[in-house]
């Protein structure tokens, strides 16, 4: 069983909706209750235009890295996401594997930990709240160390729960 980290984002429909949609069916991928961060609410990247509402949790899971994004990329399409989406377009639903607990991973199919996360606040404000001593498994760089070198970025923290 391995803890691995989930980047969710939506910034289309009912934003909360589809975050709450996607803590529910992180728990049942889960074998531990998971941990979820704060949502936060950040501008659009590239052409994305609609603000997101982004979050992380951390789950506990026996699945294999190709097994899990398989279901988490099967919930993306049954909550409506194209298949093949265009990159920084808007989304309802956008489910990312961050980390895998040390793993390093690059093949084709999935680059763990992912390869833009360290380049994002809207992954790295929620992953410090899920554990604040993270550090990255390729270059050892603290999270809190990320975030001072990640690009400026329009994000608050909101009261929303999911």
């Amino acid at each position: 069983m391995e803890k691995v980290i989930i980047a969710v984002g939506s910034n289309l429909g009912d934003r909360l909706e589809m975050l709450r949609r996607a803590g529910a069916f992180l728990e049942t991928l889960s074998e531990t209750p998971i941990k979820k961060a704060s949502i936060w609410e950040s501008e659009p990247v590239g052409a994305a235009k609609y603000t997101f509402y982004n979050s992380a949790a951390e789950i506990s899971t026996s699945l294999q890295p190709l097994q899990l994004l398989d279901r988490l990329k099967e919930f993306e399409q049954e909550c409506g996401r194209d298949k093949n989406p265009e990159r920084w377009a808007p989304r309802l639903l956008d489910m990312d594997i961050i980390l895998y607990g040390n793993l390093v991973i690059q093949n084709d199919t999935l680059i763990i930990p992912h390869q833009e996360y360290k380049n994002r606040r809207f992954v790295l404000c929620p992953l410090q709240e899920i554990n604040q001593e993270l550090k990255d498994p390729e270059t050892n760089i603290v999270i809190a160390e990320m975030i001072e070198r990640a690009a400026p970025l329009e994000i608050k923290k909101t009261t929303l729960a999911w």
